[in-house]
Parts: structure tokens; C-alpha cells; sequence
């Protein structure tokens, strides 16, 4: 998994409340669980007018936020279904963080599991941000893991914080089990231990 620690780049600003997984990633590109080719999929009807061609209205097909590394997004973003496709778009699009109020539960597992940063932040410290993004040449900001600090364009920094665990395993690169194979010599001990101490657990092997 990709490490974060500090990432610099454009922020796009998409405030609407209640964005669910099926706008994130429609159901028709859940086919397949390779996770290839999802950046194809991402936000499907709201990227491309019915004829196919780009929607230019829609804020990441705009010059200006087109490359976005984060997205600052209204309250309960990523609710809905639990589709992980969602994560996966939106990873291969090349989103390494979303700034927000609030976000749907299992979609901000997904999202740590898969090396998506969340920053949860204040109602005015996101409008603070999405003022930001929203000036088409002042839209890059510095998000810093180890410091919990957003730096913004200006100069402004504004602070956040993320469960230590969670922080520890984006800086490290590491998913669940990635964190699990960190504590791999003390399972083992346990085992040896337990083994040792409970002798009806070890099971014969049957002699060839």
C-alpha cells in the first residue's frame, strides 16, 4: 500500500451532502473484483453528458482541479453500500485524501485499508477549505501526516486529528494484515506458549 506522510497537490471542492457509493462507482463497473480500470468508473454519470463526452461542468473535468490529488466533500460522504469499488476509483484516480465532516462508516474503513486518508474537520474549518479550493489558481494545499496539519495556499495551517493506530499504518504503508504481520514474533510466542500450556491443542501428525 502507498505510504502517505506529506502530499502536496490541487484540492477539488465537491459540497453536496449525502454522495453515495452507486454516484462514487455505479453498479455497472462492480463486475469484476481485479480492481482494474475503476478511474473509468468514477463518478460515471455525473463525469460524462449521454453522448459520452466529458461533462464540463462536472469540477474534476475542470482545467483547474483536473488532477486533484484531495477532495474537500460534504457531510456524509461515501454512504450507501459498501461497494469497496468506490475506494478503488477513486484511488486510481489519484485522490490521496478526503476533507470532510463527517463520512459513512464501513466507507471510511474502506478508505484506511486502502490508503485513503479521511480528515474529518469542524463546518467552518471545511468551508475554510473549500473557500480554497474553490479559487481556480490558489487550489494546491500541503497535507502533512506526521504534523496533522493541512497547510493551505496562504499560508494558513489548520490542524486535525486521526486515531494514532490508523495514522501509524498510512505513514508505514500498511493494510490490516499488513498491521497484524507487525506483531508477527509476539503471535508466535503466544502460540508456542499456548501450546505449551494447553498439549491437547497440538494435533499428531500422521506418520507417512
Amino acid at each position: 500500500m502507498q505510504t502517505f506522510t506529506v502530499v502536496t497537490g490541487k484540492v477539488a471542492p465537491m459540497m453536496d451532502a449525502n454522495i453515495d457509493t452507486d454516484v462514487i462507482m455505479p453498479k455497472q463497473f462492480l463486475k469484476g473484483i481485479d480492481r482494474q480500470n475503476l478511474d473509468r468508473g468514477l463518478f460515471f454519470d455525473l463525469r460524462l453528458l449521454s453522448d459520452g463526452q466529458p461533462n464540463p461542468e462536472f469540477i474534476l473535468n475542470r482545467p483547474p482541479w483536473r488532477d486533484s490529488a484531495f477532495m474537500v466533500v460534504g457531510p456524509n460522504f461515501g454512504c450507501g453500500s459498501s461497494r469497496e469499488h468506490a475506494v478503488w476509483g477513486l484511488q486510481q484516480t489519484g485522490i490521496r485524501a478526503l476533507i470532510g465532516t463527517s463520512f459513512a462508516g464501513i466507507f471510511a474503513d474502506n478508505c484506511q485499508r486502502n490508503g485513503v486518508l479521511l480528515i474529518c474537520l469542524t463546518p467552518e474549518q471545511v468551508a475554510e477549505v473549500a473557500a480554497v479550493a474553490a479559487q481556480p489558481h490558489h487550489n494546491t494545499v500541503s497535507i502533512d501526516l506526521s504534523l496533522q496539519q493541512i497547510q493551505l495556499d496562504d499560508g494558513r495551517t489548520i490542524g486535525f486529528q486521526l486515531d494514532e493506530r490508523n495514522r501509524q499504518a498510512l505513514m508505514k504503508g500498511l493494510d490490516a494484515i499488513g498491521v497484524t504481520m507487525e506483531y508477527e514474533g509476539e503471535i508466535r510466542e503466544f502460540e508456542e506458549q499456548y501450546r505449551e500450556r494447553n498439549l491437547w491443542v497440538q494435533i499428531p501428525r500422521p506418520e507417512n
